[in-house]
């Protein structure tokens, strides 16, 4: 078989890499850690530790810049970064946006932490702000879920409850019952901080700065840009309301 031939061959294989974002389509890449339950418990404190949060606002960061997204927001041991309907970084590839934003994650958390960890991703689609709305309303709510089971879990197994003994305890109670449990030990849910139980977002905002322009010999007032983090976060209508506010605005150069 000829080379050429045998290129062409080869390359109509790669069934996948053909596959990209629908034009005009809102898209999330989200990432997550890769057994981080196992990595987590090992090396940080549970439920929530602060230096863990700091790590995965970094890989947030980092994420959000290199592939210039409109808001990054972070919960637990994933992040979901929103890119513009008009985006056309790799034109669109669905194997580009998967494959590099993983290295990207894996590459800031691994600097960040000192020690090798992994992540994977996806892509999800929306067509309309709305869709945008709803899964960032989606992903706040998990990370409300996941922040009661954990305190509840952890509060148990620190008091000496083994890993069967906590999720049998936990295995059929409710909200209501999991609040009780954490009030009874002296822990009121409502009053973990709000970056446990709503997320971290992430966005870009303007800012000025004073500087002096020699030529002319006068002071000047520059306008920059810059990434907000954000770890207070309002939750349920109003949350909805800031990431369509922040869908609505124009993202800062």
């Amino acid at each position: 078989m000829k080379g050429k031939d045998l290129e062409n061959r080869m390359r109509s294989l790669e069934w996948f890499h053909s596959l990209a974002v629908l034009p005009g389509a809102w898209t999330i890449i989200r990432v997550d850690g890769r057994s981080f339950s196992r990595f987590t418990e090992s090396h940080f404190d549970k439920p929530f530790d602060a230096r863990f949060s700091a790590f995965m606002i970094e890989t947030a960061r980092a994420l959000l810049i290199e592939f210039g997204g409109r808001y990054a927001y972070t919960e637990s041991d994933e992040i979901s970064v929103l890119l513009d309907p008009s985006f056309d970084l790799f034109d669109r590839e669905v194997e580009k946006l998967v494959s590099i934003s993983a290295s990207v994650a894996t590459a800031a958390f691994t600097h960040a932490v000192g020690e090798p960890v992994h992540f994977d991703s996806r892509v999800w689609m929306g067509a309309a702000v709305q869709d945008v709305v709803d899964y960032f309303s989606w992903r706040q709510t998990d990370a409300a879920r996941c922040a009661l089971n954990g305190w509840c879990y952890w509060t148990l197994r620190h008091e000496g409850r083994s890993r069967r003994e906590a999720t049998r305890m936990l295995k059929d109670s409710d909200v209501a019952g999991k609040n009780e449990l954490l009030f009874a030990r002296g822990v009121n849910f409502n009053e973990v901080p709000a970056w446990q139980r709503r997320g971290v977002g992430l966005w870009w905002e303007t800012f000025e700065r004073p500087g002096h322009d020699p030529v002319r010999g006068v002071d000047v007032t520059a306008t920059r840009r810059r990434v907000h983090v954000e770890k207070d976060l309002p939750m349920k209508d109003d949350y909805r309301t800031l990431v369509q506010r922040l869908i609505a605005c124009s993202i800062p150069r």
